[in-house]
């Protein structure tokens, strides 16, 4: 068996469900702002996905990228305020909090400089980068945040295709002060075998901090929901030392985020 325990309901389905991690850190709930959730009713929905599988906590953390999904502190906080402004009318229980996951693109700098950026309670920060091509200034990035008390957690890393053959990176990253992030539907077969593979290799190496679903629409949705009939999350990242839980603690109430630098 593995990794995984097997838990049984009572009509002796598979049951792993992920109330285990607390705190959802990296999603995009928020409607009509980036390439998630497109309305409200589509928010709503996705949010009532995450109760069913055991989510009940979440930061929505809407991209900020140059040129593709141009996001603020006042356009993500506008967005926020119209979903939990829904919530409540619709008496729909979730506690919900906003950042962002940041590009390393050309502006980055920029926001870092004049104290722009989304925060994660206790100044934490969610960054990523191309899928396509490795952000050459990662380091100095991560050297800059650490220098002005920001911790920055990099997005899925497992994701990053460049770095598959090069497991070093992985560890340099880290020694560097970066956290890691997993997305939680890379130890399935989501993504790509590969993408797979390097997951399971960080998650044996105990490498990740947090997890997140990086929801976006139905369709990871179902694949959560499918992740939590055949994956036992907690038994897998039991070696890991998982911060999400002390997040939250870390930082309040969700809804009273300091969403500066």
């Amino acid at each position: 068996m593995g990794f995984f325990t097997r838990i049984f309901s009572k009509k002796n389905k598979q049951i792993y469900p992920l109330d285990w991690i607390g705190l959802d850190i990296h999603n995009h709930l928020l409607p009509a702002i980036d390439d998630g959730a497109t309305s409200v009713e589509d928010s709503i929905s996705l949010i009532k996905g995450l109760k069913g599988i055991g989510i009940h906590e979440a930061i929505a953390t809407p991209h900020i990228m140059a040129e593709v999904h141009p996001n603020t502190q006042e356009t993500i906080k506008n967005a926020y305020d119209t979903l939990v402004t829904a919530l409540s009318d619709r008496n729909i229980a979730f506690d919900l909090g906003y950042a962002a996951e940041h590009m390393i693109d050309s502006e980055l700098s920029s926001l870092i400089k004049e104290k722009k950026m989304c925060l994660l309670p206790n100044k934490h920060v969610l960054i990523e980068m191309s899928y396509l091509q490795e952000s050459q200034n990662l380091f100095l990035i991560i050297q800059d945040l650490l220098g002005k008390g920001i911790q920055p957690i990099l997005a899925h890393p497992e994701r990053y295709n460049y770095y598959h053959h090069n497991f070093d990176i992985y560890r340099r990253i880290k020694d560097a002060g970066c956290l890691l992030q997993l997305n939680l539907l890379s130890v399935t077969r989501y993504y790509n075998d590969s993408v797979k593979t390097v997951a399971l290799s960080l998650i044996k190496s105990g490498m990740y901090d947090f997890v997140g679903t990086d929801l976006h629409h139905k369709k990871h949705l179902n694949a959560l929901e499918y992740l939590t009939t055949k994956y036992d999350t907690r038994s897998l990242l039991k070696n890991n030392p998982i911060k999400n839980k002390e997040l939250k603690e870390s930082g309040g109430s969700l809804r009273v985020i300091t969403n500066t630098g």
